[in-house]
């Protein structure tokens, strides 16, 4: 098990992933559309950004949070 202190990195790690790995996916096929080299296209494209992905979620996650955080009204 992974220590919880880095949970924030996990969290950004899996989800860069998961959303740059459909991003790019969409892109891909709208830019080339299906065919033989779809799928390699796709996964360059997206091997290229999910590093950028995860440093910008891992910057930016903590601001966005407490924007979030002063957007949205505590539960009773």
């Amino acid at each position: 098990m992974i220590p919880a202190q880095y949970s924030r990195a996990v969290f950004s790690l899996i989800m860069s992933g998961l959303m740059s790995l459909i991003v790019t996916g969409i892109a891909t096929v709208k830019a080339i559309g299906f065919g033989p080299s779809t799928f390699g296209n796709w996964m360059a494209s997206w091997s290229f950004c999910w590093p950028i992905a995860f440093t910008v979620i891992l910057l930016f996650g903590p601001m966005v949070q407490r924007v979030v955080n002063r957007l949205v009204r505590p539960q009773d």
